[in-house]
């Protein structure tokens, strides 16, 4: 059977500087797979890979089977790849309601304005910012913009949804309904790619992850027991440190 998405190889080097090195995973129709490591890892620019935001030195990207490592962004988007930003790009002198809008007019359904009206409205109630529709993206919450963010990604109609530290500097609370927002997503049947450094949050909706460090995988499978991996210790805490 062939999964959602297929990423196999994938490398990607800056002035001879290997930032993603043979990275490969699958990702399954409403799973949430985590992409995690260190700072610097590369995780940022295997997810700008497989948006199209940067093109791949080597390696493939295969949407439901379908070859889509050469398209531009765009074109991803069009073909039902979308993502978050790890610094929120929201369209600040925008309202919500036209942030999200022009989500729905330039995703995969080519919806006219009507219907992306009514999508629109939809997802404001979706996503729970009903009442933030008239506020531009420059007067929200931080927790707010990036709903925001998130619903206007989720307009283009996504069935592979990237999200970059989606849930990074949330207090307690709204990192408990940003959690519950994921697992939704998720439950919709999209296959969500997940880099994310609070683990609470990974242990939480990830069945399965893949840890980077210095563009290489280093360990892969079941997060828990990826979490306990020596290697993946080092990486993040150092070599050498109590492993207690």
């Amino acid at each position: 059977m062939t999964a959602l998405l297929n990423v196999d190889g994938l490398t990607k080097s800056f002035g001879g500087l290997a930032a993603v090195n043979g990275i490969s995973f699958a990702v399954e129709p409403g799973e949430i797979f985590g992409l995690i490591g260190p700072n610097g890892s590369g995780k940022t620019t295997t997810l700008n890979l497989i948006a199209g935001s940067l093109e791949a030195d080597g390696g493939s990207i295969r949407l439901q089977g379908t070859d889509v490592t050469r398209l531009s962004n765009a074109r991803r988007v069009r073909s039902r790849i979308n993502r978050t930003f790890q610094l929120v790009r929201i369209l600040p002198s925008m309202t919500v309601y036209e942030n999200i809008r022009a989500g729905a007019l330039f995703g995969a359904e080519r919806l006219s304005m009507p219907e992306a009206s009514r999508k629109t409205d939809a997802l404001l109630d979706y996503f729970g910012i009903a009442d933030k529709a008239s506020l531009t993206g420059a007067q929200l919450t931080y927790i707010d913009q990036k709903r925001a963010e998130l619903a206007r990604a989720w307009a283009t109609n996504p069935r592979v949804l990237l999200l970059d530290e989606w849930l990074a500097g949330l207090n307690p609370t709204e990192l408990n309904e940003g959690i519950a927002v994921v697992r939704r997503l998720a439950a919709d049947g999209a296959g969500i790619v997940l880099v994310e450094h609070v683990m609470s949050a990974v242990r939480a909706l990830c069945g399965r992850a893949l840890v980077m460090n210095a563009g290489r995988q280093i360990a892969a499978g079941d997060t828990e027991t990826v979490l306990q991996d020596p290697a993946v210790k080092d990486a993040y805490l150092g070599p050498g440190h109590d492993r207690r």
